[in-house]
């Protein structure tokens, strides 16, 4: 019975917990370059250009790499699980200003449609759910937009 209410604050209490350890580990790491670059700055006799360079891309790789593995990991960490991964959905969802939205919930075999604003939330209709309109084939979207295309030929 308690459970609801509890499962909320565990988790933000694991995310706070999480956080605190990739903070560690940032550290650790960031320290072990900092170590490493001291030591390699020791030993060099001459410094070169392409020695340095090639440190600092394999130091900016490695953090990148840090980076974006820290923030898979978050983000499996943070991810619904179980029945309840699959218990609520966002539908469809379209801006009506600057900070609000209507969005449309799945709930079960239910569609709720919500005004969400900044610090408020709305139920502004219950529908039985729809079938999902696959939208119509149109033209082809470019991973390169027309305007970067002509851009790039002028050059």
């Amino acid at each position: 019975m308690l459970a609801p209410i509890f499962t909320p604050l565990f988790r933000r209490h694991a995310a706070m917990r999480f956080q605190v350890r990739m903070r560690k580990l940032i550290a650790f790491f960031v320290i072990g370059f900092l170590l490493a670059a001291d030591v390699s700055a020791q030993a060099a006799v001459a410094p070169s250009v392409s020695g340095s360079l090639v440190q600092m891309f394999l130091g900016l790789g490695g953090v990148l790499a840090l980076l974006v593995g820290s923030l898979w990991l978050l983000k499996k960490l943070t991810a619904p699980r179980g029945a309840a991964a699959g218990l609520m959905r966002v539908v469809a969802a379209t801006a009506v200003g600057g900070r609000e939205r209507v969005v449309i919930v799945e709930v079960g075999s239910t569609w709720l449609v919500l005004g969400v604003a900044p610090g408020h939330v709305s139920a502004l209709a219950e529908i039985p759910r729809q079938p999902v309109a696959e939208p119509p084939p149109g033209p082809a979207t470019t991973a390169v937009p027309e305007w970067l295309q002509q851009l790039m030929r002028r050059r």
